[in-house]
């Protein structure tokens, strides 16, 4: 599986994407905010890296004026967020084979470019 959750006017998206040469030609490029992610998606991810929680993008606006910053956040309740709302769930996140990238770090970034030269 080739996939790569993200929003097409999001910089640091664009920039990733153009970085790695991610084309709709080698991946399924899903715009979360027209198909949000399904609960079976985000399961698939969570299995992968481990928790809901390391999917979760605490840089979002709503993190912010939902006053979750202030909240202890369960696992479920993690879960239950993100399906709820399409900017919480970190971006871009790429999925190669069987490995998943959650693209938002410099090194995550350089991760995913050796697993696509390899």
């Amino acid at each position: 599986m080739r996939k790569v959750f993200y929003l097409p006017h999001c910089k640091t998206c664009q920039k990733v994407l153009d970085e790695l040469g991610i084309t709709e030609d080698g991946f399924d490029l899903q715009n979360t905010k027209e198909k949000h992610i399904s609960a079976k998606e985000l399961d698939m991810l969570k299995k992968k890296v481990g928790s809901y929680e390391e999917l979760f993008n605490r840089r979002s606006m709503k993190y912010r004026s939902m006053g979750l910053k202030d909240k202890e956040i369960s696992e479920k309740e993690y879960r239950k967020l993100i399906l709820g709302e399409y900017t919480f769930l970190k971006r871009p996140t790429i999925v190669i084979d069987d490995e998943v990238f959650l693209a938002t770090t410099k090194k995550a970034v350089a991760a995913a470019k050796a697993k696509l030269q390899s």
